[in-house]
């Protein structure tokens, strides 16, 4: 008997929880708060916006309707990180 090769591994994140002061996102078995305050860009984009994240590779998410990349370092310790970009 022979086995088939095992497919390409893909890391699930996802969006559990959305509030007024920030949105829940987990991944790998751990579920992280990302508050608005320290991730201005997700605060006035439309809810699909936030809830469609793609885990490109482990503890590295993409949110391709707006354009924000973030690593789980990020967002462990966004006090190491200064907002660069511009909100509008």
């Amino acid at each position: 008997m022979s086995s088939q090769a095992p497919g390409n591994t893909t890391s699930i994140a996802e969006i559990t929880n959305v509030s007024a002061h920030g949105f829940w996102l987990f991944s790998s078995g751990q579920e992280v708060f990302l508050p608005y305050e320290e991730f201005p860009w997700f605060k006035d984009v439309p809810l699909k916006s936030i809830l469609n994240v793609e885990e490109i590779r482990p503890g590295h998410f993409y949110w391709p309707d707006i354009d924000v990349d973030l690593t789980r370092e990020i967002i462990d310790n966004p006090q190491n990180y200064p907002l660069h970009a511009k909100v509008k």
